[in-house]
């Protein structure tokens, strides 16, 4: 069982999410952080903090969240993990939550992706996320339960559309079919991608609400920033996942209903829309020079 967390200049986190890792009461964790690129010395600060109960794996450079992952994946599977939680720096986890996504994982032989439920941290009692649902034909992602206070109503193990990548339990069996994490999303949406290309091959992800997890989020971008990427991974997701007639509804669908009542609600924050204009922007650019490619390709073979 191998737990990876993803450290970008976020040293303070790190420390406290590696903590709360080794407080567990599963007893056999091969803990790695995967330094990506940061500029400080996180990594000499990490390895003489925990030494030899965690590996400390140097990327040279910023991968990308998936990037990231996806190294120390290869290194958890050359280690015989059959088992690899991965855990944004900023989260939290419950002694028990490891214990609990194990359990769910050794009885539910179906199963690609397990996640807790997972709370806000400042909101220690309110819940962001119960693993999420996706709807293609308007091109949107919401986190189960998100912004409930948790009174029981969320308590049962239950399948998702994609279990949330804030802390995402994935099986050996499942990536060895499915694959990698898809490096193009660079950051966010990648499990969300890769949750639906488990389930074309007939596994499911599930919630289980025994384990537990706090997460702040976002908080390794500026909001802006943050904006942008998310929306990136959202339009390349439909890009990749949708038929064209669902393309076209997500289309309409921001365009018509979603910018317009967006507006009305909080018209100060027309930065937002712009901002998301950007990153569709950025797909038909990318767009363009990849079919400009193709035709260059062609052209030196003919």
């Amino acid at each position: 069982m191998a737990v990876i967390v993803v450290n970008w200049n976020g040293l303070p986190d790190t420390e406290a999410c590696v903590e709360s890792v080794l407080r567990s009461t599963y007893p056999r964790l091969l803990v790695m952080v995967v330094d990506n690129g940061s500029q400080g010395d996180d990594v000499a600060v990490l390895r003489r903090r925990f030494g030899q109960r965690v590996e400390v794996v140097e990327a040279g450079r910023n991968l990308g969240y998936a990037g990231a992952c996806n190294l120390g994946i290869g290194r958890a599977l050359a280690q015989g993990a059959d088992l690899m939680l991965l855990l944004n720096n900023d989260a939290r986890l419950a002694p028990t939550c490891i214990e609990e996504l194990v359990q769910a994982a050794l009885a539910l032989p179906d199963a690609a992706a397990f996640c807790p439920k997972v709370y806000f941290a400042e909101r220690p009692w309110v819940i962001q996320s119960t693993g999420g649902r996706v709807s293609l034909w308007r091109g949107t992602a919401c986190q189960v339960g998100r912004g409930e206070e948790d009174r029981g109503q969320w308590d049962r193990l239950e399948p998702r559309d994609y279990a949330d990548g804030a802390c995402m339990l994935l099986t050996r069996r499942a990536v060895e079919e499915v694959g990698l994490l898809d490096e193009e999303y660079f950051a966010y949406w990648e499990e969300t991608d890769w949750c639906f290309r488990a389930r074309e091959r007939g596994f499911r992800c599930y919630y289980v609400p025994t384990a537990q997890a706090w997460h702040r989020g976002a908080s390794s971008f500026s909001l802006s920033r943050y904006r942008f990427y998310y929306r990136r991974g959202a339009f390349m997701f439909l890009r990749k996942r949708a038929g064209l007639p669902q393309v076209v509804s997500a289309f309409l669908y921001h365009v018509l209903v979603r910018a317009p009542f967006y507006l009305l609600r909080r018209p100060w924050d027309v930065g937002r829309l712009l901002v998301e204009a950007r990153a569709l922007l950025w797909h038909l650019r990318h767009r363009v020079e990849k079919e400009a490619k193709v035709s260059s390709a062609q052209g030196r073979m003919g």
